[in-house]
């Protein structure tokens, strides 16, 4: 690549952003355009993602901004899921259906989140490479063959938005390192950068953010040794830390009440990592049929990735290889092949020793990062190849022909968001999640007709018959409050129409009670005196999450401290 081509895309102002953003929302809108004729794609992950944004919609209109128990889930009896699944996606599709019908709502999402990975990436290419070939890269990371996957055949939508910060991620990462040349007095500000980017993975999905943790340790370790400078892998890890520490409202509950759940469902049959390396089988075909669709595009994309790499190394074997585009290479070729290994079986040692990685479940989910490095050396290698229109044209046919293999593939269904509606508006609710469980039940015995009673007086333990006077009046009923009146000749329990979990706290007329030990089903019975009783159940703040929140506030004025630092270094630099 010629060196004096990056600077040609160095114009001021916001005329050169017009391009990339326009090309990705094109190409955004054309992979939604089978939307409009047979209703939504709807993947593996379609009705928990949707009945997760009606349920926080509905949540908001009874005044809890910020929610933590799902209140429909389970058919009304709820689940704690949003103390456990990352915040960002559950947060803006709900804000999106303040501005377009609840049907379009995923259409919009998918239109935004990639119109912005599009962006993302002209960001990062821009960088280093000339802008015809950044708004290329744009072009391929908006309708890249992992996104069109996740986006017809899984319905993954918190993990296509995760994905939609990784060329983000990697600029800051390059820049934390000093592989991408800035000057001394940026680098505070550069800590700051990969920490909120880092961060926001993590907000957005649990599995990108394992990926992405792993991925750029091993980036800043292969830069330490490279290097030589173990300086540069103290930035990277104080980067990280500063990353988590924003993420901590959320990463200290999930971690800590792991044990209040049932969070070993998340690998039960069919969701193990040993059976889900490229073109595994099991004894399910549906399974087998699925990961065959996805070994085949990550083989795609994996071949792809190593003839442009091939391609992209013989130009610059001509030129300095201190150069920044020649350690990009590197490092795109080093996260590449470990994206590739760990989709393999020999990699099955790595999945069962480092912490976590188990928990992303599907080895295929690397696809994700090898998109970044499929994406880079695509646009890299047209810069100084003579075949540059034949490198535009063969990408341009593997994305429209996986694009088209999925559209055909995939099941297509108008009426998904609609029924979650329904469900949702007449009380019935919807089902649970296993790994979001609380300890103690088994939310398949739960009864799933509904609606249901919400509070019903059961007769004590030590009598046969319900007492013969009972009364019982709803005084307020939300997500994380329930005040009931109950009235009994004698004393009874009263069952409510909820699941026990820890951080439930039990006032009767004023004082602290506690539920009775959980049966299968774990559901909350409260036993109640003769006479009337005011109950109040309530979802409280617990201690980790306080100190989680802590742990955001204080990294976020750490992060503010750094950049204030930043802008006094620089501001002095520029003035010498």
């Amino acid at each position: 690549m010629n060196p004096t081509a990056t600077s040609n895309h160095k114009q001021s102002g916001w005329r050169e952003w017009l391009p990339p953003t326009a090309l990705s929302l094109t190409a955004s809108l054309i992979i939604v355009a089978p939307f409009f004729y047979w209703g939504s794609a709807s993947g593996h992950d379609f009705e928990f993602h949707v009945s997760s944004w009606l349920d926080v919609a509905g949540q908001w209109r009874e005044g809890i901004l910020f929610p933590r128990w799902t209140e429909w889930a389970n058919h009304g009896f709820g689940e704690p899921r949003f103390l456990f699944y990352p915040p960002l996606s559950w947060l803006l599709a709900p804000a999106l259906s303040f501005f377009v019908p609840w049907t379009y709502v995923p259409v919009v999402f998918i239109v935004l989140v990639q119109t912005s990975a599009g962006i993302s990436a002209f960001a990062f290419a821009r960088r280093l490479l000339p802008n015809y070939a950044a708004v290329f890269a744009a072009v391929v990371y908006a309708a890249n063959p992992n996104a069109l996957l996740i986006i017809y055949m899984r319905s993954d939508f918190a993990e296509l938005l995760a994905s939609a910060f990784f060329p983000l991620l990697f600029l800051a990462a390059l820049r934390l390192t000093g592989l991408l040349k800035i000057s001394e007095s940026l680098q505070t500000r550069a800590i700051v950068a990969f920490a909120v980017t880092f961060a926001a993975v993590w907000l957005s999905n649990a599995p990108a953010g394992v990926m992405v943790t792993y991925s750029v340790a091993l980036l800043f370790l292969w830069v330490a040794l490279a290097e030589r400078s173990w300086t540069r892998f103290a930035y990277g890890a104080a980067g990280m830390a500063l990353g988590f520490g924003l993420a901590g409202f959320y990463l200290a509950p999930a971690a800590y009440e792991q044990r209040w759940v049932n969070i070993g469902q998340v690998l039960s049959a069919g969701l193990l990592p040993s059976q889900n390396f490229l073109y595994t089988t099991i004894d399910d075909p549906e399974h087998n049929l699925f990961n065959w669709i996805a070994s085949s595009t990550a083989i795609a994309m994996i071949v792809l990735t190593g003839i442009a790499a091939l391609a992209v190394h013989r130009h610059l074997r001509q030129q300095d290889q201190s150069g920044e585009q020649a350690k990009a290479w590197r490092v795109f070729l080093l996260l590449a092949a470990a994206a590739t290994l760990m989709m393999m079986k020999p990699a099955t040692f790595l999945w069962k020793v480092l912490p976590k990685l188990r928990f992303v479940q599907f080895p295929w989910r690397w696809m994700s990062i090898l998109a970044a490095a499929f994406v880079w050396f695509l646009a890299a290698v047209i810069v100084r190849s003579r075949l540059r229109w034949i490198w535009i044209a063969t990408t341009t046919v593997v994305l429209v022909t996986t694009g088209v293999f999925f559209v055909r593939h995939t099941w297509w269904d108008a009426d998904d968001v609609p029924a979650l509606q329904f469900v949702v508006a007449n009380g019935q609710g919807f089902e649970g999640t296993d790994e979001y469980d609380p300890v103690g039940d088994d939310h398949y015995n739960l009864p799933t007709k509904g609606p249901q009673p919400l509070a019903v007086i059961l007769a004590n333990a030590s009598a046969s018959l319900v007492p013969r006077v009972t009364k019982v009046t709803i005084d307020r009923w939300t997500a994380e409050e329930k005040i009931i009146r109950a009235e009994s000749s004698e004393p009874a329990r009263l069952a409510l129409h909820l699941l026990n979990y820890p951080a439930w706290r039990i006032e009767i007329n004023n004082s602290a009670s506690s539920a009775e030990p959980p049966t299968d089903t774990n559901q909350m019975i409260v036993p109640i005196p003769a006479g009337q009783s005011t109950i109040r159940v309530h979802f409280t703040r617990t201690l980790d999450r306080t100190l989680g929140l802590f742990l955001s506030l204080l990294s976020a004025l750490i992060s503010g401290i750094l950049l204030v630092v930043s802008r006094s270094q620089h501001a002095a630099s520029s003035s010498c």
